[in-house]
């Protein structure tokens, strides 16, 4: 029963749900998103992002009160899932308490289940560690939550035991769903994984693969191959400890972050198909007639996984100049970048935050918003980030590259049509992509609109009305 669909809180909608009390949705509001993901959209996994954001941490209990009717026939932690993405103390230092607290409320929470549904059920038995780079920061999640969050419940508190007072704590020990984000660790992924089940005995694990921040940091291609390489990977290492291994794929909306949308869902399931789990983030979930949403995450839901497919070594030869040249044009790009997404509306309400390179990202020396906002500003000037580096590429290596990422046309197509030649003006070293743009269908509108932009015209309403045109915000 391991989800196909995890809904999650990723503001890269344009359009603002129905049920939203204000255009930034806060605490709320995603209570409510929760009930709506699993009981109208039929997802079978809502991510509870304590990394970062204003979130509730009584969301089981509102769930419940709220919506008991519900969740009586479809059991939160058996049919369905609540899953936190808590902070990483190694590099969240500013968060790094929120942990305690999000895993002290594990039990908490299993505490109204019982209550509500007379039995032991944990409504919340894993967590999502962002930006893991180690097993033994995966380790250390692990045994704070056993040997300090439940353990504890043994204590003597002046004349009786934690427990004996307090009642039990249940679960007794939380499974740990480590988040690749950096090259580095995306590679590494099966390795640390290894490491990290090697004194263990479970039944399976989880395995979360970024693809926003590293399209953000190495560009979309390395982004692309950096996934399917570590996702063969980790088919090695299920089959080498007989752990099975479930990873999930964090896709948005724009090619740039995943090409996720009802309209191409079969494509990533193509282009990804050991993954267990896709994300469905608020594009996805807002930005497309609700029927054509419930069709396609029910069509996913009974899709099958088939097995990954290896990637030659000889690949990064290709993406090594690739990669260098994203980097310098994203350079030269920084200043607009940054002007541009001080108009980029919030969809979320986040608290202050450091994370891996803070909400102002800083990439390769360069300092740059988030990836929802870092794209939605290079498509509001007309420069799709799909289409940068890729200057460096002969159409023999761009062949090459097509054999292993199997939706790259598809996903170039839709950037090229969105591009706005004048930007070329502006930056020449957007000369070979503009003349390659002249074999592409362009829209016209948003060329308009992201011309006013590029002249200078950075207004909220404009970047706006070009989302709505390519279905996404950023």
């Amino acid at each position: 029963m391991v989800p196909r669909v995890m809904s999650t809180q990723h503001p890269d909608n344009v359009f603002i749900p129905f049920f939203a009390r204000d255009p930034e949705m806060g605490g709320e509001d995603e209570i409510t998103e929760a009930f709506y993901a699993f009981s109208v959209l039929g997802a079978d996994e809502q991510m509870w992002d304590f990394e970062g954001k204003e979130v509730d941490e009584f969301v089981v209990k509102k769930l419940f009160e709220r919506y008991g009717h519900f969740f009586r026939k479809r059991k939160l932690g058996e049919d369905l899932r609540l899953t936190p993405r808590v902070p990483n103390p190694s590099v969240e230092r500013a968060e790094a308490k929120l942990l305690l607290e999000t895993l002290e409320a594990i039990p908490r929470s299993a505490d109204y289940a019982k209550l509500f549904y007379g039995e032991e059920i944990a409504p919340i038995f894993e967590v999502i560690l962002p930006m893991t780079t180690s097993s033994a920061e995966i380790n250390r999640v692990y045994h704070l939550y056993k040997r300090y969050i439940v353990w504890k419940q043994y204590k003597r508190v002046y004349d009786i035991k934690l427990y004996e007072w307090i009642g039990r704590f249940y679960p007794e020990e939380i499974n740990v769903i480590p988040l690749f984000e950096t090259r580095e660790a995306i590679l590494s992924a099966a390795e640390i994984v290894e490491e990290y089940l090697s004194d263990k005995n479970l039944e399976y694990q989880r395995v979360f693969l970024a693809r926003s921040d590293p399209a953000m940091n190495y560009g979309l291609i390395s982004a692309v191959i950096y996934d399917k390489i570590a996702l063969y990977q980790l088919q090695e290492l299920e089959e080498r400890t007989s752990v099975e291994i479930y990873p999930i794929i964090g896709v948005g909306g724009a090619p740039f972050r995943g090409h996720f949308t009802p309209g191409n869902f079969r494509s990533v399931l193509r282009e990804y198909p050991s993954a267990q789990t896709y994300t469905v983030q608020s594009s996805f979930k807002y930005d497309n007639p609700p029927g054509e949403v419930i069709k396609a995450i029910e069509a996913i839901k009974g899709s099958g996984r088939k097995e990954a497919e290896p990637v030659p070594e000889e690949v990064f030869g290709i993406l090594e100049p690739y990669t260098q040249r994203y980097s310098s044009e994203l350079q030269a790009l920084a200043p607009l970048i940054r002007e541009v997404a001080r108009y980029v509306p919030s969809r979320r309400k986040r608290k202050l935050h450091i994370g891996l390179f803070g909400y102002s990202r800083e990439v390769n020396g360069a300092a740059l918003p988030r990836a929802i906002k870092f794209t939605a500003s290079l498509y509001s000037l007309g420069i799709p980030p799909e289409l940068l580096g890729l200057s460096v590429l002969s159409e023999k290596e761009l062949d090459e590259l097509s054999n292993y990422y199997r939706g790259l046309y598809t996903d170039l197509e839709f950037a090229f049509r969105y591009f706005n030649p004048k930007a070329a003006e502006k930056f020449p070293f957007l000369k070979r992509i503009a003349e390659m743009a002249g074999e592409y269908e362009r829209d016209e509108r948003h060329v308009e609109i992201t011309t006013r932009i590029l002249k200078g015209e950075v207004d909220p309403t404009l970047i706006v009305e070009a989302a709505e045109i390519r279905g996404f915000l950023g």
